[in-house]
């Protein structure tokens, strides 16, 4: 990604046969090239912004599809460069020779996220919000696609420029304190810099702890249906589900692995991982399966522990799902009881069902969702961080903060105070690309798909 006086081309939709393709080519020479393979209104003239029916012909002058040309004149591109789309029909074919065409004509393929790599250089984007681009066209359900289109409109990003203007605030008195400490001159007490440095490591603080919450939703909330075997756990999936997606039988210990399918509800994506039954067991499949199942309660965000509610709560499962941040307790099998009343759990929300029948379905959906908007409301001032990348930044951040305000209660050299302080700058700026290095970027936008 050095030659970015290079003119480029691709693809920008889906691989494969569909009713249109669009292929982006943008670079210094994008209007002249695009002349090269064009029959109709004549580019050069066009106006910036417009759209114009013609046709992709061979070198030749034969037409080989019918096209929809629309021109984006520098700097008010994408790229910031000059862009032409062209959008023509999906024939594998089609696709295939408009690209040659075009490289033949002068342009060179694009390689991953090339496109918006040029933004980012052209300063349309920042760092937090390119990489935003790629989380929009990955987002696979509502609430995933708002904190993506949230992040890409800048709103993190004006988070992060608040913080570092506190920064360079602080870094700057710290440095007259430095340059005049000879002097009998106080330009801010120390008491006055803390508290400047207190806030920004609490808002910091913030966003990462709202990572958990924004990766959960971003890749589709975890959620373990754990409990004693024969419980019903793989009924219940099936009835969640409305598929016979796991095996239902009568032998206790029939589910040896954790068996995972994704259901959107609502404006959530949730991922439900059905676990074998946990008991004591000489069988070493069986220890295995009940390994993971422990290993997918620590990973899970919201469990549904299920029990059949003929039996009491075994003390057990409750310490085991004890640190799980949403619980929700499943009394199963209600069919065959009647009305009597199941067990209570205090401080979560308990359902009484019948995973057979379906009774209950609907208010165990109804607590799902509701342990999902309080994982969104995890947001801070509506910013949640759902990157690692970032979240590995703002742990840096804070601790390096951490360090300055510790200086600052010690009375620390104040030279040692601004490097850490220098230190939690760069790590804010890191997000954005303020501060970046040419690895970061190239592991960044090799992620793209070629077209963007």
């Amino acid at each position: 990604m050095t030659h970015t006086q290079d003119t480029i081309c691709a693809i920008s939709t889906a691989p494969g046969i569909g009713g249109i393709a669009v292929i982006r080519v943008s670079g210094p020479t994008a209007i002249q090239i695009v002349k090269k393979v064009w029959k109709g209104q004549p580019i050069v003239d066009m106006p910036t912004h417009t759209v114009h029916l013609g046709s992709i012909v061979e070198t030749d002058g034969s037409a080989i599809d019918q096209a929809v040309l629309t021109i984006f004149r520098a700097p008010g591109s994408y790229t910031g460069e000059d862009t032409v789309e062209l959008s023509i029909h999906g024939s594998r074919f089609v696709q295939r020779r408009a690209v040659e065409l075009l490289i033949e004509a002068g342009a060179r393929l694009a390689e991953a996220g090339e496109f918006t790599r040029r933004a980012f250089v052209a300063g349309h984007l920042d760092l937090a919000q390119a990489e935003a681009v790629a989380d929009v066209i990955a987002s696979n359900s509502k609430a995933a696609h708002r904190i993506a289109m949230n992040q890409m409109r800048g709103g993190f990003s004006q988070r992060l420029a608040a913080l570092r203007d506190k920064l360079i605030e602080l870094a700057s008195l710290l440095e007259l304190e430095l340059d005049f400490s000879e002097e009998e001159v106080e330009f801010a007490s120390r008491h006055q810099l803390l508290a400047i440095a207190e806030r920004v490591r609490d808002e910091v603080g913030r966003l990462h702890r709202s990572f958990e919450s924004g990766q959960a939703i971003k890749e589709g909330i975890p959620v373990a249906i754990v409990g004693p075997t024969n419980a019903g756990k793989s009924s219940l999936l099936n009835a969640l589900l409305g598929d016979d997606r796991a095996i239902v039988s009568n032998i206790p210990g029939t589910t040896r692995d954790t068996i995972e399918e994704t259901l959107e509800i609502e404006e959530y994506l949730f991922r439900f991982i059905d676990t074998a039954g946990l008991r004591h067991t000489s069988d070493e499949i069986e220890r295995i399966g009940i390994d993971r199942s422990r290993q997918a309660i620590k990973k899970a965000r919201i469990v549904i522990a299920v029990t059949d509610v003929k039996e009491p709560i075994a003390q057990s499962l409750c310490d085991e799902i004890a640190s799980v941040p949403y619980r929700i307790w499943v009394f199963n099998k209600v069919d065959l009881i009647g009305d009597k009343k199941s067990n209570f759990v205090p401080d979560c929300p308990t359902i009484e069902l019948s995973a057979k029948t379906g009774k209950g379905i609907e208010r165990l959906r109804e607590a799902l969702l509701d342990a999902a908007r309080q994982e969104n409301g995890n947001a801070d001032e509506g910013v949640m961080v759902s990157n690692l990348r970032h979240a590995l930044a703002l742990e840096n951040a804070y601790n390096s903060i951490q360090r300055v305000i510790d200086g600052l209660q010690s009375a620390l050299s104040g030279d040692l105070v601004a490097q850490d302080l220098r230190d939690t700058i760069h790590h804010l700026g890191a997000i954005t690309g303020t501060i970046t290095t040419p690895d970061i970027l190239q592991t960044i936008f090799s992620r793209f798909c070629i077209g963007k």
